[in-house]
């Protein structure tokens, strides 16, 4: 690929990525605007048309890796496992 093809494909990439931005941007409106009609209707589901929606809590456990540092920081580095990965950027 030459400069003036990575410049192009670069160029692609920022606006579809501009693109994605304001699509999630109008998910979460229109995400928003049904939990909104939920809440007032004191609901944590719904039937519409064909659609069921569901806004239900939903409870997890998980260690509190800060904590563990600060209290064991000897047991939270014998159990800490080093991971490598890549990250792409366009500036």
């Amino acid at each position: 690929m030459n400069t003036n093809e990575m410049t192009s494909k670069i160029k692609e990439l920022k606006e579809l990525k501009n693109m994605l931005e304001e699509l999630t941007a109008e998910i979460a409106a229109a995400e928003d605007a049904i939990k909104k009609e939920m809440t007032a209707r004191g609901v944590d589901e719904l039937t519409a048309g064909a659609f069921k929606v569901r806004w239900k809590v939903v409870k997890s456990s998980r260690l509190d890796t800060t904590a563990i540092k600060k209290e064991l920081p000897e047991l939270a580095a014998r159990f800490t496992k080093i991971t490598e990965s890549r990250r792409f950027t366009v500036a």
